[in-house]
């Protein structure tokens, strides 16, 4: 059976990641199921040495154990046909989310971006970046207050790079196919109109071949929108794809990719606060 993991610190943000996951199996009619990870991330060897001597009892164990069984009884009653599983871990969230990924093969990773945990703390964490980059599961990260899974326009950071057909048919196999595909290019280099218009005809031919997917149109954004201060970069991003209406952002985690130039420039945290779509990480092979 296919999966999707998520990390759940029963927060609102995290319940979102949820609501947006199990509404997203069903649009997808898929025998899908979900696994909810929550990780305890104090410090202590308590729920360790719980496993060894059950009369070791960390308080927080049991509180969090109540709190998954409500969750679990959430999706039971409001998506009675989703079927979801516990999983419990202590540690660092995002090395457990690691090990978690490497046992088994998930289509994705889907979490929210606010909360005493999930995305947050891996933005914010020593290795920030790299744990995106590195991970071999996509990832998929959902705002604040955004609980209903929409697909109707998908957004895609273009540079006409073999590493965006990846994420493409990643994004195709966790959401399928059915949505408009908005191709977003930087100009960062003024090149002339006209050449990039030629090349988008090209690059679009080769997805229509490679994906299927056939609607697709595109908007070049001009470089003077990314002359400013890094922190204004994600305020750029955001304002484009609110222009776009885009339901879902696809970003390539390539070492080349614009992201990665992005987290270069030191904005992933305001970028991942201030995202307002659900964006999916995609992770690539190719070089982009």
């Amino acid at each position: 059976m296919k999966k999707i993991l998520i990390p759940v610190d029963f927060s609102e943000y995290s319940q979102c990641a949820v609501d947006y996951a199990c509404q997203l199996i069903i649009a997808k009619n898929n025998e899908q199921a979900l696994d909810l990870v929550h990780v305890f991330t104090n410090q202590s060897n308590l729920y360790v040495n719980r496993q060894l001597r059950a009369d070791l009892v960390d308080p927080q164990i049991a509180i969090s154990e109540k709190e998954m069984k409500k969750l679990r009884e959430v999706i039971r009653m409001r998506y009675p046909s989703v079927i979801c599983h516990e999983i419990f871990k202590s540690g660092n969230l995002f090395e457990e989310v690691s090990k978690v990924t490497a046992a088994f093969a998930y289509d994705a990773v889907i979490m929210g971006t606010k909360g005493t945990s999930g995305l947050e703390a891996i933005f914010l964490g020593s290795n920030t970046y790299d744990v995106i980059l590195n991970t071999k599961t996509p990832v998929l990260g959902i705002p604040k207050n955004v609980d209903t899974f929409k697909k109707n326009r998908v957004g895609l950071l273009c540079n006409f790079k073999a590493a965006e057909l990846e994420a493409l048919q990643q994004a195709i196999k966790i959401f399928g196919k059915g949505f408009e595909l908005i191709l977003i290019h930087v100009n960062k280099n003024d090149r002339d109109i006209k050449t990039i218009d030629k090349q988008f005809k090209s690059w679009i031919d080769e997805i229509i071949a490679q994906t299927g997917v056939e609607d697709i149109s595109y908007t070049v954004k001009s470089q003077m929108l990314y002359n400013h201060v890094a922190e204004n970069i994600a305020q750029a991003i955001n304002h484009a794809l609110m222009d776009e209406q885009i339901d879902i952002m696809l970003v390539t985690k390539s070492r080349k990719s614009f992201f990665r130039q992005i987290v270069g420039e030191n904005i992933v945290r305001k970028l991942a606060y201030q995202m307002p779509v659900p964006t999916l990480f995609a992770r690539v092979h190719a070089k982009s």
